[in-house]
This record gives C-alpha cells, sequence and structure tokens, in this order.
C-alpha cells in the first residue's frame, strides 16, 4: 500500500490469500479475530478452508498492485447477504476503513442485488462501528450471541446506502 488513496478491488479469494491470512495476527482486544492455522483450517474443511464455500462465498480484496489488503465473505441467508470481514491487522486502525469497505458493498451488491447487507459486529468494537456507519449502516438490533467464550453482546447492522 503505497500510495495514499490506493485502488482497491475484490478478487476471488486465493489458497494463497487463504493460507496469509491464516498467519494474520491481530493486538488485543482484536486477537479473537485470528484463525486456526490453514493446513487445520483445510483438514477440517470449514470456512475458506472448503475449497466450495471458498469459491461461493469468499473474496478477497487487493490493492492496484495485487496485495492483499483483507477479505470479505458474503454468507447467503433468506433475502439477505451477511458480510464477515478481515482487514490485514498492520492496516488497521490507519484510516483506510471506508475504503475498504466500498468494493466489499459493490460486490455483495453484485452478487445478490435484490438482497439485504447486514453485518455482525461486537458491540466493543468501537473502530469498526464507526467505520461502517460512516459507509451506510445502521444498528438495528443489539442481541447476545454464542462465541468460542460464551455469550457475548452484538450489533446487527443493516446497509441503509
Amino acid at each position: 500500500m503505497k500510495s495514499a488513496q490506493p485502488h482497491l478491488r475484490t478478487v476471488p479469494l486465493q489458497e494463497t490469500h487463504a493460507e496469509a491470512i491464516c498467519n494474520w495476527v491481530y493486538e488485543p482486544p482484536y486477537d479473537l479475530y485470528g484463525w486456526l492455522p490453514w493446513p487445520q483450517m483445510q483438514a477440517l474443511g470449514i470456512e475458506f478452508g472448503d475449497p466450495d464455500v471458498r469459491r461461493q462465498q469468499y473474496a478477497a480484496v487487493v490493492d492496484s498492485a495485487g496485495e492483499l489488503i483483507g477479505f470479505a465473505q458474503f454468507f447467503p441467508l433468506v433475502g439477505v447477504t451477511r458480510l464477515g470481514i478481515g482487514m490485514r491487522p498492520d492496516l488497521c486502525g490507519q484510516g483506510l476503513g471506508t475504503l475498504f469497505m466500498m468494493p466489499i458493498i459493490a460486490e455483495a451488491k453484485r452478487r445478490a442485488p435484490e438482497n439485504a447487507i447486514d453485518l455482525e459486529v461486537h458491540v466493543w468494537n468501537e473502530r469498526a462501528i464507526r467505520v461502517y456507519e460512516r459507509v451506510g449502516f445502521r444498528i438495528t438490533d443489539t442481541y447476545e450471541k454464542r462465541t468460542p467464550d460464551g455469550y457475548r453482546p452484538f450489533h446487527c447492522m443493516v446497509f441503509q446506502g
């Protein structure tokens, strides 16, 4: 990411992207967003470790040089595309959130133009919530959701465009 305003776009999430994502390490409290090691993801066939799920639901976000910036999951629900989003840890908190979200929203619309777009976010993740609000998401619900650490509060945010 050399330029001040890089051009970001989505591309199919390749195995090399998936392996790189599994090596990302986030600082606390964001460290809960890490993934299992890539060989384990493949062996279990979970999330982007399953080639079919990777092809159908995931996209990489890259800059104009093809450098991996992050990823998005486009999880299909009835009438809704639920986003799962991850930015490369060294780029988090650097003011790139809005730029990062724009191609993800465009891809969600391209994949299922008739669907609403939503996402879930931990209520404590104010940094992400501010970005989501800046690009047009609004909190529509707050609820407890089961996590590996027990039940935790989440906001559901819906894209209002």
